[in-house]
């Protein structure tokens, strides 16, 4: 496994969840990438009360890092959740990696280390992930940028076609 692809992964759980509504049930529904990262790791999914303490920094750390601003909700992230790095090759012999949470541990605790330790490392500019914010008018959601050249705006197809047909009709109106 190729340190970018992880950090992106746990990135983009990390985005995930703070994009989630609330009222979808566990956040292992959410995706069969998530359900599956669960899985992996010995991880029973959580229910939304259990993340409750985790939340409101997660989500204040992933907009740091989005915005750009000052690493103070990254650095509480990691401060409340601080990593427990170990070597795993839980993918098999020749694939060992960082893992930043033990396998098993209660989900907000494993969520919390492992988004803390991935979103501190993209805040410092390594590896090759970013996290954005979308910028469609009104959407309030992240998403996670891999993409060779980080030109990615949009959290979804939807929001960026509703910009682009927005603009569209903008510029046909009289005086457009």
């Amino acid at each position: 496994m190729r340190y970018e692809d992880y950090m992106g992964n746990v990135a983009r759980l990390a985005v995930e969840i703070v994009n989630a509504d609330e009222t979808a049930g566990s956040p292992a529904e959410l995706s069969p990438e998530t359900a599956r990262m669960f899985s992996e790791h010995g991880i029973r999914p959580p229910q939304w009360p259990e993340l409750a303490v985790l939340l409101p920094a997660l989500r204040a750390a992933v907009a740091t890092v989005a915005d750009g601003g000052p690493p103070g909700p990254v650095n509480r992230l990691l401060t409340r959740f601080p990593p427990r790095m170990h070597v795993s090759d839980h993918d098999g012999p020749g694939t060992a990696h960082l893992h930043y949470a033990a396998d098993g541990e209660p989900a907000a605790r494993w969520l919390g280390r492992t988004c803390a330790a991935a979103l501190a490392h993209i805040a410092c500019g390594t590896p090759d992930v970013t996290v954005g914010r979308c910028r469609a008018q009104g959407c309030p959601r992240f998403f996670v940028d891999q993409s060779r050249n980080r030109s990615r705006r949009f959290c979804s197809n939807t929001c960026a076609s509703r910009t682009t047909v927005a603009a569209h009709r903008a510029r046909q109106r009289p005086g457009g």
